[in-house]
């Protein structure tokens, strides 16, 4: 069976284990890992192979790995990229999905974090790509933390990303304007550049380059 993104987001069972999942993260003091972010992931990693020129399907297993790659926090942060993985293919077993297209779905979960992942597919590409790039202000939970911490600092301290595929230049660049009043730019890099330059594999991967421009300034 072809499920889509929308048989996932109704399944009772991914939605509890969304939930918990962040909860789980929330206890130990992470950013927001909930359905805002699972659900920006999901459609900019569908949006970014439609205008890569990716057929409808492949996006639509891009999207429904995007929703469903941080379940694995259910189990533990450490490698929940692997738990997530299993999570994943337990579930879209018991929805009846395609299994090739359990395959590709499972590898992409299980490739995505940054300690271990690798875009061995486009699908895995595309999830990389629009995970590491959901960085925003709305992540962040306790403003108190924000002197503390400096994931939560830099997240709250960017007032706007977005995500572009420039096919006449063939990239795929990330935009961001910073306050540099609540963290100078160098602070980004202190924690995202590995983060930035897996996103420039992922892009190689789907033939593109990636860019990344801060508060006007290209930086990639």
């Amino acid at each position: 069976m072809k499920i889509t993104l929308e048989d996932v987001k109704h399944n009772p069972a991914v939605r509890a284990y969304i939930q918990k999942s962040d909860e789980s993260l929330k206890a130990i003091g992470f950013t927001e890992h909930s359905f805002a972010h699972v659900t920006k992931v999901a459609v900019t990693a569908r949006d970014i192979l439609s205008r890569t020129g990716h057929c409808a399907r492949d996006g639509e297993l891009a999207a429904i790995a995007g929703f469903l790659h941080d379940i694995g926090n259910l189990v533990n942060r450490n490698r929940h990229e692997t738990s997530g993985a299993l999570m994943a293919f337990q579930i879209l077993n018991n929805m009846g999905a395609d299994v090739t297209d359990i395959a590709t779905i499972v590898t992409a979960i299980g490739n995505h974090d940054e300690a271990t992942a690798f875009p061995v597919n486009d699908i895995a590409a595309a999830l990389i790509i629009a995970d590491k790039t959901d960085v925003r202000r709305s992540r962040v939970r306790d403003k108190e933390t924000i002197a503390l911490d400096i994931h939560d600092r830099v997240n709250y301290a960017v007032v706007d990303s977005r995500v572009e595929v420039i096919r006449e230049g063939m990239e795929i660049r990330l935009t961001l304007s910073i306050d540099t009043e609540i963290c100078p730019i160098s602070e980004y890099f202190e924690i995202f550049l590995s983060r930035m330059i897996l996103c420039r594999k992922a892009a190689e991967k789907l033939g593109y380059r990636f860019g990344l421009v801060i508060n006007g300034q290209t930086m990639m």
